[in-house]
């Protein structure tokens, strides 16, 4: 057991093997199933946060276009993943597709590292849906009862626990562990609601549309306050896009359902690509209605949050009752996100303790559901602890860095899969290889190095802790190398 370990790939054999053996999980997802994963994972509440923030500080009404942008970038990764998805049909997403291509150290790697997106992802998200749910009742949750201990209020009331954000986690979880069918029809419905919200808002808003807001389309040269190049023209186009970008986090989470697909060389790809697009057009409608209905700079003083809500009441007399509704769909939309998260990282454990890197408690399904529930519970237990009593803020941008580390060596993974494993039966081809995941590389390892150094110096703590695991028990354990 030497260093060769470190790159020991895992043969294509042993991984389609696993997808009909005696561990297999049911596959009950079609692509609509899939589709609906997607758009759950990645219409959360970025759409409604994001974009006045990214308007007001960057791009103004050519925030459509950094959508656009941030869409395209995404897309690249997206067609990595549709690729490797329909070839190697396993749960476990990035860190499967770097076990055949890269080598046990590197699918280690980043299978760590997609903790930081699921695991992490889920527990700030719980901790949003929280407050966000305390202020749609009108505050009536104690504030010792919905933060966290290491959190004080203005007149000095300590939290005691996080209530909410522990029971959304509970119930979902045992969702989750009823079956992935069942998963799957409770986000489809909360798709459907939060998704009607959005068009609803775009129909009812574009009467109201003002063109003289979208003039000039992009902020000139010279306007107080946006001196730096990635704060006006189409620097800040770009500046915004590296914004918006965050809002399309998710669609990854598709592939981690591929042993769950009915036919994943024909679902995954429509899954992966549809739920992209579906998402970017829905982003360019309602970033443009946005920006017409209310004036890019009154979002600097109008509370980037609630931008939304401050346009409806400002602008759109006789609908303040959508702004209400908007908050029902950001709550919609973080309990979609906290379920895929949680499914994505489920079935990456999954995978990981299937290849002994992980004990085994992690892949053992459950007799009747045949869904990884003890994986499940273990995974409430980690998350509802964050949740429950550590601020959500000190999350940072780690969600967002594990994410891009994974789209990195997705990406990568195709390009090398093309030179060593040319005669691979591929059911779905990314297009113009190499150029499509260079683009990918480039772009999602300058958002990784855009990010602030803190987020980065945790990041790396928590690799490094990763790396501990791995020659302390799962080199040791893992079964490639018996």
């Amino acid at each position: 057991m030497g260093w060769d370990q470190l790159f020991a790939k895992k043969p294509f054999k042993a991984l389609h093997a696993e997808s009909t053996g005696e561990q297999h999980l049911r596959r009950v997802l079609g692509p609509v199933g899939l589709t609906s994963l997607g758009v759950g994972a990645i219409i959360g509440a970025g759409i409604f946060v994001l974009t006045g923030q990214a308007a007001a500080d960057h791009a103004g009404p050519a925030i459509v276009l950094s959508f656009v942008i941030s869409g395209i970038g995404c897309a690249f990764a997206g067609l990595c993943y549709a690729e490797m998805a329909a070839m190697i049909p396993i749960a476990g997403s990035a860190y499967t597709y770097a076990y055949a291509t890269m080598g046990e150290f590197v699918a280690w790697t980043i299978g760590w590292a997609l903790v930081l997106e699921y695991a992490l992802g889920a527990a700030t998200v719980a901790i949003a849906w929280s407050e966000y749910l305390n202020n749609l009742l009108g505050g009536i949750i104690p504030y010792q009862w919905c933060h966290s201990p290491m959190e004080v209020s203005l007149d000095g009331v300590r939290g005691v626990i996080n209530a909410p954000a522990l029971i959304v986690l509970l119930l979902i979880t045992l969702v989750l562990i009823k079956g992935t069918r069942e998963s799957a029809n409770l986000n489809a419905i909360i798709v459907f609601v939060k998704v009607g919200i959005v068009l609803l808002f775009i129909a009812i808003g574009w009467q109201f549309v003002n063109g003289a807001n979208h003039t000039p389309f992009m902020i000139p040269a010279g306007t107080p306050g946006h001196e730096g190049i990635f704060r006006h023209g189409w620097g800040g186009v770009l500046g915004g896009a590296g914004i918006v970008f965050f809002a399309f986090i998710g669609f990854d989470a598709v592939s981690t359902a591929a042993q769950e697909a009915k036919k994943p060389e024909r679902d995954m790809p429509i899954g992966i690509l549809g739920s992209l697009v579906i998402c970017t057009i829905l982003y360019i409608l309602f970033s443009y209605v946005l920006t017409g209905v209310a004036n890019w700079t009154e979002f600097k003083t109008a509370g980037k949050e609630a931008s939304v809500a401050y346009a409806i009441q400002k602008y759109m007399p006789g609908f303040g009752w959508l702004a209400t509704l908007i908050t029902v769909a950001i709550l919609a939309g973080f309990s979609s996100v906290i379920l895929v998260m949680l499914l994505g990282q489920s079935r990456v454990f999954f995978s990981m303790s299937n290849d002994g890197l992980l004990p085994r408690v992690f892949s053992d399904l459950h007799p009747r559901f045949r869904t990884p529930y003890k994986s499940n519970l273990l995974l409430f237990l980690f998350v509802g602890a964050f949740a429950a009593f550590i601020p959500g803020s000190m999350a940072g941008d780690l969600t967002s860095i594990g994410t891009l580390f994974a789209f990195v060596l997705v990406s990568a993974g195709i390009w090398i899969m093309r030179r060593t494993d040319p005669a691979v039966h591929r059911p779905f081809r990314a297009p113009l290889v190499p150029i499509v995941p260079l683009l990918g590389i480039l772009i999602c390892s300058g958002m990784i190095i855009s990010l602030d150094h803190r987020t980065q110096l945790t990041a790396l703590a928590w690799m490094l802790l990763g790396f501990l695991i791995y020659f302390g028990y799962s080199r040791s354990a893992s079964k490639l190398a018996h």
